[in-house]
């Protein structure tokens, strides 16, 4: 069993961005087909800006971020940061703010995640 925390930075301004977004979203899917392994996929960051554009059905991604979405949460500080919290509400996604309004990497470590950045 492998436990994966795949943290997903980049934001979605640059061709760069999508392909961090689109390797971010595979690995979690391969994590996610495999019954013995644990995933959390977090948007942190600029990272968040990803929810508008994934929940729309008409996103190139939308059908890659769907196989991954149920392992989904999204840091509570960054969403208001970036103006979006509406769309995550919206959403329905889990919201993490354990460390001052941010996802507690720290707990992750201890609880023996691999930690994996996009």
């Amino acid at each position: 069993m492998e436990k994966a925390a795949i943290v997903i930075l980049a934001g979605n301004e640059s061709h760069s961005d999508y392909g961090r977004l689109a390797n971010a979203l595979e690995a979690a899917k391969e994590f996610a087909e495999n019954d013995d392994d644990e995933l959390e996929l977090i948007f942190d960051g600029a990272g968040t800006q990803w929810i508008p554009e994934l929940e729309d059905e008409e996103s190139d991604y939308h059908e890659l971020y769907q196989a991954v979405r149920d392992d989904a949460a999204v840091c509570d500080f960054c969403s208001g940061a970036f103006g979006i919290e509406d769309a995550v509400a919206d959403s329905g996604l889990v919201t993490l703010d354990e460390y001052d309004g941010h996802p507690s990497i720290r707990s992750l470590v201890d609880d023996d995640y691999e930690i994996i950045t996009f």
